[in-house]
């Protein structure tokens, strides 16, 4: 196979019966337009963290302090979990009430799935927001993997149990205080939601915390499905973080390798980004996630079909698909 030179060229390989499956890994990038808070950046939620204001002794403050990414923490969520609990607060009923929507890049691996029936083998997502499984197709046909856990599932730290999403939504909002300040209803103190199985106070998200294990179910379908990719899409992802970043490598040596990023990535992983180099199988398509995707779209000739997600892109990204169909008429 040459290697496609635009992504006209991408777009007619996705197409082409030499293209069977296709795997897709994504990061923080892809999420960018809906809006998300940023936990690691500055001014987001780790940076601009006051210990004095969350349910903790004096010791697990000083902690916090040093190290705000303490709250993330297994040891700290098992010995006290409304660190985790009231910072995570707004971003847990964010969530379920679909205050952030999913981009034109979410949106275009559920095209995949639904227009190119059984070519997309699997999306495996670093993101914890969720956004993802706003993409049902994606959801129903069990294509996402979210490798490090997300807000959108719940179930017990201790014992492993599943939990009622919907019940666990509504006990943090009756249970678990505001530090931030916005939500007159909460509770000017935090008390436990308690596992319905154990009877722990440590239900919570599914999200992987720093000292946990990632799930089973990254490894078992990275090790089914990736050896047989045709094409992979990595987007939005600086690719640093282990062991998802062993995606690239894990694809055969004949799989083409998508990098859709505003800057070279992977690099250290073996991705190739000299053009003129023989043996070449890596295609960079340079910029904003969003924009990338939407100009993909149009190569396969889906605008049509993006447009029917106007209502449910954020704002950013449905006036991006609006000046897009006005453009072509």
């Amino acid at each position: 196979m040459r290697l496609p030179q635009d992504l006209a060229g991408i777009a007619r390989f996705i197409l082409s019966d030499e293209c069977k499956s296709i795997t897709v890994l994504t990061g923080a990038g892809i999420s960018v337009a809906s809006g998300i808070p940023d936990f690691r950046s500055s001014g987001g939620m780790y940076d601009t963290l006051r210990p004095e204001l969350i349910t903790a002794t004096p010791d697990e403050r000083r902690a916090m302090e040093m190290d705000p990414t303490s709250v993330v923490e297994k040891g700290m969520f098992l010995q006290n979990p409304f660190p985790y609990l009231e910072v995570r607060r707004p971003f847990i009923l964010g969530t379920q009430s679909h205050k952030w929507k999913a981009t034109i890049s979410h949106r275009f691996a559920d095209l995949l799935h639904t227009k190119l029936p059984n070519k997309l083998a699997r999306v495996f997502t670093q993101n914890i927001d969720g956004l993802d499984f706003q993409c049902e197709a994606l959801n129903l046909d069990h294509k996402i993997v979210p490798v490090h856990g997300t807000i959108g599932k719940v179930a017990c730290e201790f014992c492993g149990i599943e939990a009622n999403y919907e019940q666990f939504c509504h006990d943090v909002r009756a249970n678990i205080k505001d530090i931030y300040g916005v939500d007159e209803d909460a509770p000017k103190e935090s008390s436990s939601i308690l596992c319905k199985n154990c009877k722990r106070p440590t239900v919570k998200p599914t999200t992987v915390l720093f000292g946990s294990s990632l799930p089973d179910d990254f490894f078992e379908k990275a090790h089914m499905d990736v050896p047989q990719a045709d094409l992979l899409i990595v987007a939005g992802t600086s690719l640093v973080v282990s062991p998802a970043n062993s995606l690239v490598n894990l694809v055969p040596t004949s799989c083409l390798r998508v990098i859709v990023n505003k800057e070279p990535v992977g690099e250290f992983l073996g991705i190739d980004y000299d053009t003129s180099s023989l043996n070449k199988r890596d295609f960079f398509a340079c910029g904003n996630c969003d924009e990338v995707f939407l100009d993909l779209i149009c190569q396969l000739g889906w605008l049509d079909d993006i447009e029917k997600y106007l209502d449910d892109l954020p704002p950013s990204s449905a006036e991006m698909v609006r000046n897009r169909k006005r453009e072509q008429g």
